[in-house]
């Protein structure tokens, strides 16, 4: 291959791999349109984004103190809102355009909505508690409330009538239950579960020191090199106008001074266009580096394994929660209104909701061993949750500020009727984990066209078939399969964001995403990330008219190689049973196609009879590729083809297959 048509080949590319930059710009347009709908909405509701609006919402709400249970889970909607939109602007805005500074501010304010709601619901439950006897139940004598909420399921049962023989408390209509000791049931204190939908006990991830140095540079370098670049202008316009305006000087017949002042006139113009051109050309081009850097900051594994103190600490980089949090709480039973003359009379106490230590930090007071025996719980879990093996339980360690596995025993998983039941020595925050790399490594994986801009992607792995469709900027969930059976899920058919739609993915327990840690526990077939993200840029170029699949020889070529196999594909039938697969072999700066197939006994890098080697892939099914084919990749959207880069590098399927 001469170095003249490599050049040639090298420069096509990079025209066509403009898209990337493009569809950033795009994002870039969105987000601040965003803004601009939500000032033009006068909805009331604050501007996350905006420290003045965020910080004098979340005074109002502190001011507010008589609020019921009902109004707080009302407001949680707004509250998990703002924390959502916080949460995306943090992941959705690119490294280089986030300051330091940002990212305190948002997470400061997650942080701080996060504590305000579980204030309010701790306020709320003191005003329903001091009710309690005028809510009491006329059978048992007991107070019994239940609310549930598309986000929160709270129970709440107070013990008003203090039997000794009411030792097993079950909440109506439901499965959540509790087994109590003697001394429980014979105290005056209440059980609250606040089941969360969602997870604000685990700590927000924090940015990695090489990850912000990385942002750091690239930011200044984008920074440095645009500034750089429009002095660079500006000294050739200063330039220009002064050379111009010495010939304009230089004129002395009155009658042509109008004429060559017009001229002058013209060709700075002209002169601006050009500087204002190459400013455009400049500013993509140190986009398109800052946009490389990015992607390729995706599929960066990490130096060292993170290291754990606490024996039984969870590891958050090989463990996922799951289903939310359920808080278990058990507090003193504040004192009861009164009626008096016509009044409800009560005493609020000024240290406000008070926690019933179980067991006490001293039990010398007390006769027997076992006074304070482990509380069976039993609880409901999530039902949009997928749990391919039985999950462990975790509590929540407030001093460490960690997931922790001890003091938790007697674990019982009924995986048809999704109740979890087990015995736990303290109360407090707990929740369910599930290995995070349970679905890796993939077994196989296929990418197709189903239109223009429109594709098909496939994972399968031990348990679970994922179908996942890509169309523009959006990504939605096709089809499930669990055990080779149809699984129903609430994404289906829900069209989001690539982002958004990963993190639902991930909550939903249908994780298919690795981490920069995931190799220290999954056995991967590595590959060097420039190639790698090569390939996947040049992939998402071709995914209009070509189907990809998994190859087994991908494992038998070395680390600096890459293959796939590929064919045409330009209607939306169904899979061939048996199709005629190309297999392609790419190094990141050479593309070839194998004269082995898919059924070969033994591995070859030999070149195909009758092909030649190109520089990119690109190039290479440009050789055999329809004019119909070509036509579609040439038609294809700059946000599609960005989508689907986004969701190859998350997925990074030469390497987990």
């Amino acid at each position: 291959m001469d170095l003249e048509r490599r050049n040639e080949e090298l420069e096509e590319l990079y025209l066509l791999e403009e898209c990337f930059p493009e569809a950033e710009k795009l994002k870039r347009d969105t987000r601040l349109l965003s803004q601009w709908n939500h000032y033009i909405q006068c909805d009331g509701s604050p501007d996350p984004s905006v420290s003045p609006e965020i910080n004098t919402f979340i005074s109002l709400w502190k001011e507010e103190t008589n609020e019921t249970l009902e109004e707080v889970i009302a407001k949680s909607k707004l509250v998990l809102n703002l924390i959502e939109k916080l949460r995306l602007l943090l992941l959705q805005t690119p490294s280089y355009d986030l300051e330091d500074k940002t990212i305190i501010q948002y997470r400061g304010s997650i942080l701080e909505l996060q504590e305000l709601l579980h204030l309010k619901f701790n306020v709320a439950t003191e005003r329903l508690l001091r009710q309690a006897s005028t809510l009491a139940d006329l059978d048992s004598g007991n107070m019994e409330k239940v609310i549930q909420d598309e986000n929160v399921t709270l129970y709440v049962w107070a013990n008003l009538k203090k039997n000794p023989r009411y030792r097993s408390v079950r909440f109506s209509e439901t499965q959540i239950r509790f087994e109590i000791p003697r001394i429980l049931a014979t105290s005056g204190i209440a059980i609250r579960l606040l089941h969360t939908h969602y997870d604000h006990a685990t700590p927000l991830r924090p940015v990695s020191a090489s990850l912000q140095g990385h942002t750091a540079t690239v930011t200044h370098f984008v920074k440095d090199e645009v500034q750089k670049g429009e002095a660079e202008i500006s000294k050739e316009l200063q330039e220009e106008y002064k050379q111009q305006e010495c010939e304009s000087v230089s004129v002395c017949e009155e009658e042509t001074k109008v004429e060559e002042q017009g001229d002058i006139e013209v060709q700075m113009s002209f002169v601006q266009e050009e500087s204002e051109a190459t400013k455009c050309k400049l500013e993509m081009k140190l986009l398109s580096e800052a946009v490389f850097a990015a992607q390729l900051l995706l599929i960066e594994n990490a130096n060292e394994k993170p290291c754990f103190c606490e024996d039984n600490e969870v590891d958050l980089c090989q463990f996922t929660t799951l289903g939310g949090v359920y808080h278990l709480d058990i507090f003193e039973l504040p004192p009861q209104c009164k009626p008096m003359k016509g009044w409800m009379i009560v005493e609020i106490l000024k240290e406000g909701l008070q926690k019933y230590i179980y067991p006490p930090e001293s039990t010398e007071d007390f006769e027997t061993e076992n006074a304070f025996p482990p509380i069976e719980v039993t609880l409901e879990v999530q039902e949009n949750v997928i749990f391919f093996e039985d999950p462990m339980v975790a509590r929540w360690d407030a001093e460490g500020k960690h997931w922790q596995t001890d003091g938790i025993s007697n674990v019982l998983y009924q995986s048809e009727e999704r109740l979890i039941t087990f015995s736990l020595e303290t109360f407090g925050p707990v929740t369910l984990i599930q290995d995070t790399h349970i679905n890796m490594p993939f077994q196989s994986w296929e990418l197709r066209p189903l239109d223009v801009n429109k594709v098909l992607l496939t994972v399968t792995t031990v348990f679970t078939e994922i179908q996942i469709q890509i169309k523009e900027n959006l990504c939605m969930l096709a089809s499930v399969k669990v055990d080779n059976k149809k699984h129903s899920s609430t994404l289906e058919g829900r069209w989001m964001t690539p982002i958004s739609f990963i993190l639902a993915l991930k909550e939903t327990g249908l994780n298919i995403f690795p981490t920069g840690h995931s190799h220290f526990y999954v056995v991967i077939n590595h590959k060097e990330p420039l190639v790698e993200i090569k390939a996947y840029r040049q992939l998402a170029l071709l995914s209009s008219a070509f189907a990809f699949g998994w190859s087994k020889w991908n494992v038998e070529c070395s680390s600096k190689k890459v293959i796939v196999k590929l064919r045409e594909h330009l209607t939306e039938e169904e899979p061939v049973q048996d199709p005629n697969w190309t297999l392609l072999m790419f190094s990141g700066d050479r593309a070839q196609r194998l004269k082995i197939n898919e059924n070969s006994e033994t591995f070859s890098e030999a070149l195909k009879e009758e092909t030649e080697f190109h520089s990119t892939l690109y190039h290479l099914v440009k050789d055999f590729a329809s004019k119909e084919a070509m036509e579609k990749i040439r038609s294809s959207k700059c946000q599609f083809i960005d989508s689907v880069c986004y969701m190859l590098l998350s997925t990074r399927l030469l390497s987990y297959s």
